[in-house]
């Protein structure tokens, strides 16, 4: 039987860990893997935290402590929050081990003797008070393009512009403030433009399965082509090159590997160190990672779609002997009440905090179907409170919770809580048209009937009940396949849905008196349906089933890690009756208590610090100092047409342009290298400011902006006419 390896993105270990995060690369991922554990396979969940990078050490620099107190800290609060939340990583790693620093340095080494590594001298600021190279965010000075003087290293956050990081005037270390001087240093970049036709290939070798956002986003990547990429910066925390003999120590001085590079193979460093842990022996690894029977799923969020469609991909490809991802089921992004998550403006749920308000198992499988329900798997989705409230009482409480509850208080009364003696017949018939349904309707589930079988012991309800807990059974399974976590799971709702209904229609309390037979049936198929329901939805709520498997004396199958080992597919046995007659089953407690509306008032309350009708604060929106229409009116804004458009070499940002503005010709260098292809833009007319100063970017000029519209992800999109064949030199007001 096939491996299934599951990773999801690593954290970075320099904030805690929020709903958003959740729901983009967490939850879906333990959901899928808990399910294959039970459906039998043999699962592997790798994560752990990536904790290297510019942002760990100006942490480390604004808290005056270090590199490793920071990864430290908030390494252990997530792996705690992860841990009370359900998640059941087989491992939880960390990319500051000596291991993976072998590991990634093992891949640099293969990358130089592969010929797939550039050696180029640049220049770059030096501090020499501190005595070092100065990383893009370690040095801030005026934009060349805009004039903003609050601009950091090679991109200015107020217009946008890339630009080479020297060509930052009146420049300033942050570390020091003091001026910078300008450096010869040496980097190595890795020769990612060798991996176009390879990536091509592999790309629409799985196009048939990917999600669109997911193949959108490469593709686009793939049309503007791919260009060299810097592998190293100067850094003192990081996976060093100095550690490597095959390079001058001169030039491998305070270098490290670029965290772009380095974190993707945390995957591989944390299997090495599960194996050594569990089976004695590292080298089982292989097992997974270069085994062509391993089906390798990878967990993300779509801000880092590219890292593993495309860049891990070819790491795993010039090593060699490596399987690729079969699956990359990214998710959009979480939204909260309808904001973004954003942690300066108190806009944001830390998952360690819903745990300090709602530590009780029951909230947090509560939140867990709450996420779910409200995954983002097509397009953005948002977590409200009232949601989560009525996903607890509606659901979770009024359906699920409800019908167990029912069953046990009933069994409890007239049956001293043990599963109803019935005619064995009546279970024959059971398991026989289940077969038939197996046997009939595998491909087409919803086509499922019971025309063509004979019972004898069924009535109208026990078939209707039956089939749905097969279909939703089946419709789960593909589903589930498809990645679509939160259909399959409305499929398994349904069930609970379909065992309210037969519990009511069947009316225990009205024939205990006058067919106590027919109310033994009806209770044994309730408690084999509450078993059944206990191990379909422990996915999504563990804490509770587990619960209820300890309650009714059943089997504790979750979905926990299990050493990775073939265990019973328990997810198709749910079809079937399995409970033993006089089985003890008590279910002791309210499985959801309901939530109140002043405990969900209270948790909005904390949230930001919103003005008058949920209006944003200046600050908020970017807005720093209001300007009048007069100075609005010394921005000259135009239209014009894109004559010609190509690629800045050395610069996998910039576009350098050809424009018309009336009858004027223009060049502009714009960064949007990222986002449009240069043949995609010919033709486009488009805005641009007409009366900015000319900059130098890369060493090229610039005579103007384009206009352009940038999300809150990062995402850009230039502002164009809607008129086709609109004019060029029209004044834009």
């Amino acid at each position: 039987m096939n491996k299934i390896l599951i990773t999801s993105a690593l954290p970075y270990a320099n904030g805690y860990i929020h709903l958003g995060h959740l729901a983009g690369a967490y939850l879906p991922a333990d959901i899928y893997a808990r399910y294959q554990r039970l459906s039998g396979r043999s699962v592997l969940y790798v994560c752990g935290s990536d904790e290297h990078g510019v942002a760990i050490t100006i942490s480390a620099e604004k808290e005056k402590t270090t590199p490793e107190q920071i990864i430290d800290k908030y390494h252990y609060a997530n792996l705690d929050a992860f841990q009370k939340f359900g998640m059941s990583f087989d491992i939880y790693s960390r990319t500051s081990l000596p291991e993976h620093h072998t590991l990634a340095l093992d891949f640099f080494k293969s990358a130089l003797e592969k010929n797939l590594l550039a050696e180029k001298e640049e220049e770059q600021f030096f501090d020499p008070k501190v005595n070092m190279f100065l990383p893009d965010r370690y040095v801030e000075g005026t934009c060349p393009n805009c004039g903003y003087d609050r601009a950091r290293g090679d991109q200015c956050d107020s217009c946008g512009a890339y630009y080479n990081q020297i060509d930052l005037k009146n420049p300033k270390s942050i570390i020091s403030g003091q001026t910078p001087i300008v450096k010869k240093t040496t980097h190595w970049y890795f020769k990612f433009q060798e991996f176009q036709e390879f990536l091509e290939n592999y790309i629409e070798s799985n196009s048939h399965i990917w999600k669109d956002n997911v193949l959108q986003q490469t593709r686009s990547w793939l049309k503007a082509g791919l260009a060299e990429r810097a592998i190293t910066r100067d850094l003192t925390w990081g996976v060093k090159l100095s550690e490597l003999p095959e390079l001058s120590a001169d030039k491998s001085a305070g270098k490290v590997l670029y965290v772009w590079f380095d974190a993707v193979l945390g995957y591989i460093s944390a299997t090495k160190k599960w194996a050594k842990e569990n089976l004695d022996d590292e080298s089982k690894f292989a097992d997974w990672w270069q085994n062509s029977e391993t089906e390798y799923y990878a967990f993300i969020g779509k801000d880092n779609i590219v890292f593993h469609t495309l860049i891990f991909p070819a790491l795993l490809h010039f090593k060699g002997n490596f399987i690729l991802p079969k699956n990359v089921p990214a998710n959009e992004f979480l939204n909260l009440e309808g904001q973004k998550f954003s942690k300066s403006r108190n806009w944001s749920i830390d998952v360690r905090d819903f745990l300090t308000d709602f530590p009780d198992s029951n909230y947090i499988d509560a939140l867990r179907y709450s996420l779910l329900m409200n995954l983002p798997e097509q397009r953005d989705a948002d977590f409200t409170w009232k949601d989560y409230q009525a996903k607890n009482n509606n659901e979770l409480a009024a359906i699920f919770g409800n019908f167990i509850n029912r069953t046990s208080q009933f069994l409890g009364k007239n049956f001293n809580s043990q599963v109803p003696k019935i005619d064995e017949r009546y279970i024959g018939e059971w398991n026989d048209f289940i077969k038939y349904l197996d046997d009939n309707f595998k491909s087409s589930p919803n086509l499922a009937n019971s025309d063509n079988f004979t019972f004898e012991l069924f009535n109208d309800n026990d078939k209707l009940v039956v089939l749905s807990l097969w279909q939703g059974i089946e419709k789960s399974k593909a589903f589930l396949n498809r990645f679509k976590i939160k259909e399959a799971f409305q499929e398994i709702m349904n069930i609970s849905r379909a065992a309210n209904k037969y519990f009511n229609d069947e009316a225990p309390w009205k024939t205990i008196k006058q067919n106590p037979q027919e109310t033994a049936k009806t209770l044994y198929t309730s408690t084999q349906l509450t078993s059944s329901l206990s191990v379909l939805l422990s996915p999504v709520i563990p804490h509770t089933c587990q619960i209820i498997h300890s309650f009714i004396s059943n089997n504790s199958e979750i979905g926990n890690p299990n050493k990775a080992t073939e265990n019973e597919n328990f997810w198709d046995k749910s079809k079937f009756p399995t409970l033993n007659f006089e089985q003890h089953f008590e279910i002791k407690n309210i499985l959801f208590p309901f939530i109140e509306d002043k405990t969900i008032e209270l948790q909005v309350a904390k949230l930001g610090n919103l003005q008058k009708n949920n209006e944003p604060k200046q600050e908020e929106i970017g807005v720093i100092d209001l300007i009048s229409i007069d100075d609005f009116r010394k921005v000259q804004m135009k239209t014009a047409k894109i004559l010609e458009a190509e690629k800045v070499p050395k610069s996998d940002k910039l576009l350098k342009l050809q424009i018309e503005i009336g009858t004027e010709k223009r060049q502009i260098v714009s960064g949007i290298a990222k986002y449009y292809a240069p043949e995609s833009l010919v033709g486009k007319t488009i805005a641009v400011v007409y009366n900015l100063k000319p900059a130098k970017l890369f060493g090229i000029e610039s005579q103007g902006m384009i206009l352009a519209a940038k999300s809150a992800d990062g995402n850009l999109s230039i502002l164009t006419t809607d008129q086709t064949n609109f004019e060029s030199g029209a004044e834009i007001s």
